[in-house]
């Protein structure tokens, strides 16, 4: 018993940790799926009850510069024009689909994170062309495809992050200009609430051939929000939103309703 009970008596060696032989710690992906009542892009209105998976991945070259690929499906679960908005020439439900693809390269300046980055959209049903009736051709509503480069750029002044963008669309020759603020409040480790405002500009940006009575340059549309996300696990944030939409001038004669509530939720996923 003597041999096992004095000072000399070693404790056990810890267990060895596993080797880590994998190339990268993560992926440095982003997988989400998501739903909202109305899908609003820009402050131009798209569908209702739309549905959507998107992918994310952000690959570093460098300490500062990262390039970015991503990938966004979305398509509408039931959208009902009423006869009464003038819009639809009679039409009822109709289907919208959309696919995005993306590549980006992010640099991280410490003071700003500026960014370039490159989008082909792919309208499957047009570009909201079963809402608005437009005729084949060149009015921008009967689009079936379009391709944009955009500048971005994200910084934080205490406790707000300040972010704003320009982007010009090849095939109608349209300009967007950007720019929002968002504030997240932590109301415990794993919830937040952030209040947040976005603002456009267009320069003959989605006008042309859809509405006759819109102006074909102006604000596009003031859209206050409030998220709350939701950390599920390390790696899962559920994020529920409400937002309100403006519409201004460029989208008076746009949209369906010119200033309303919707809302919707997200679930994301990094690896």
């Amino acid at each position: 018993m003597n041999a096992f009970a004095g000072p000399s008596a070693k404790a056990p060696a810890p267990a060895p940790e596993p080797e880590n032989n994998a190339l990268f710690d993560t992926l440095g992906a982003t997988l989400e799926v998501g739903y909202d009542t109305r899908y609003y892009f820009r402050g131009l209105y798209f569908a209702d009850n739309t549905v959507w998976t998107g992918l994310n991945i952000s690959i570093p070259l460098t300490e500062q510069l990262s390039l970015g690929l991503g990938a966004l499906y979305t398509t509408t679960v039931e959208t009902t024009v009423p006869d009464t908005t003038g819009l639809n020439n009679g039409v009822g439900d109709f289907d919208y689909s959309e696919l995005d693809l993306s590549a980006s390269l992010t640099y991280d300046a410490g003071f700003a994170k500026f960014g370039l980055v490159y989008t082909h959209y792919e309208f499957f049903d047009t570009f909201s062309g079963s809402v608005f009736g437009a005729s084949a051709g060149q009015d921008e509503g009967a689009l079936t495809g379009a391709d944009e480069v955009g500048l971005t750029m994200a910084t934080s002044v205490g406790p707000v992050n300040l972010y704003g963008g320009y982007f010009y669309d090849f095939r109608i020759g349209g300009q967007y200009f950007e720019v929002g603020a968002d504030l997240p409040i932590e109301i415990t480790p794993w919830l937040s609430i952030v209040p947040a405002v976005k603002t456009g500009y267009a320069l003959n940006y989605y006008t042309d051939g859809v509405n006759p009575n819109a102006h074909p340059s102006g604000f596009s549309h003031v859209i206050p929000s409030v998220s709350a996300p939701i950390k599920l696990t390390k790696t899962a944030t559920l994020t529920p939103y409400v937002a309100y939409n403006i519409s201004l001038g460029a989208r008076h004669q746009l949209n369906a309703q010119d200033s309303e509530f919707f809302g919707g939720v997200k679930l994301g996923v990094t690896f």
